[in-house]
């Protein structure tokens, strides 16, 4: 298996890598192989028409390195020539941007594909674990992502490199088990009759879980963003206490079905804008139990360790390592590569 397309080795530099979300939109420069990743902060995806106004304002006036190559992480699936993001009103399109830019390539992958890039770079201070088990060198890891929506993605060691696996994990189905979510599920706001991982496990999840949680209860609270349901929770609201606990036993048994399904044995990594905002629940044993309860698996699981992800930008970071090194990575390229003369070149 060739680690990229046939032939292409290396990215022009200095390339622009820009991690794109349904809310904010981050970016930063790699001048050449071996210089650290500039980075130059986020933008509100709302406050600008188009990818290239971003691009122009936060970056390019700020910088005299003009970027020959844009590798681009998009909270969508990348299906072609214009690329609708799932949970922002921008369009992506390689080709215009090109010209809008000055650019000589442009690679779009998915936001989450960028997290798992980063995964093999992350120690230290970069994660922190939660519960036991201990990972195993060279073996699958899934990152997950609950924010704008909820991001899933592998990151697959095979032939000697990593392989990154792209999915919408986070719209899998997600039912009730326990007595009290068979009590609050009827109350949740379904999106053409079914109930996926995102409808709960994401911001807006969070609230509509809360709103359910209220009415179960027989109660109302009018919580108008996700800070006001753990706000609540930290001061003992009984509302916000179950519905946060009930969040980290979905995200729990979510990140547990991944790591059945790619037998993760590396770990699997909480990434995105939410779990480092509740750490302190996810530190609760919910999390884990609900991980861990996948019988007849539960001692597999047990063993299998859990991480948030502290780095401030894994995406950029994961899209840097590729722009430095794409040889130790298999990223599929076709059908996610523009070149200025419509042409892929070997690098």
């Amino acid at each position: 298996m060739t680690a990229t397309l046939t032939g292409f080795r290396n990215f022009r530099f200095p390339v622009l890598v820009a991690d794109i979300g349904g809310t904010n939109a981050r970016f930063a420069v790699v001048s050449d192989a071996h210089a650290e990743t500039h980075v130059f902060g986020s933008v509100a995806t709302g406050a600008y028409t188009d990818l290239a106004a971003a691009v122009v304002d936060k970056v390019l006036d700020h910088t005299s390195l003009m970027p020959r190559t844009a590798v681009l992480a998009v909270a969508g699936p990348v299906t072609g020539d214009r690329i609708a993001m799932t949970n922002a009103d921008w369009v992506i399109e390689p080709r215009a941007l090109i010209g809008q830019l000055g650019l000589e390539s442009v690679v779009v992958l998915n936001d989450f594909e960028a997290q798992a890039l980063a995964l093999p770079g992350l120690e230290g201070d970069d994660i922190r674990q939660i519960g036991g088990g201990t990972a195993l060198p060279h073996r699958a890891k899934v990152v997950l992502g609950p924010g704008t929506g909820l991001g899933a993605a592998a990151m697959v060691h095979a032939a000697g490199t990593w392989v990154p696996i792209p999915g919408e994990g986070g719209h899998v189905e997600l039912g009730p088990v326990s007595e009290d979510d068979y009590r609050v599920w009827p109350h949740i706001e379904r999106l053409e009759g079914r109930i996926g991982a995102e409808r709960i496990i994401s911001g807006a999840g969070l609230l509509r879980l809360a709103r359910a949680v209220a009415r179960q209860a027989g109660t109302e609270r009018r919580f108008a963003v996700p800070r006001d349901v753990t706000e609540a929770a930290d001061a003992g609201d009984e509302i916000g206490l179950r519905t946060m606990d009930m969040f980290v036993r979905a995200l729990g048994r979510v990140a547990g079905d991944h790591a059945l399904t790619f037998l993760a044995r590396g770990g699997v990594f909480l990434g995105g804008g939410i779990p480092g905002r509740i750490d302190t629940y996810l530190a609760h044993p919910a999390f884990r139990a609900a991980f861990e309860a996948k019988a007849p698996h539960a001692a597999l699981l047990a063993s299998i360790p859990t991480f948030l992800i502290r780095h401030e930008n894994p995406a950029l970071e994961g899209l840097a390592s590729f722009a430095r090194t794409p040889t130790l990575f298999a990223v599929e390229l076709a059908g996610r590569h523009w070149m200025r003369d419509g042409v892929p070149a070997a690098g």
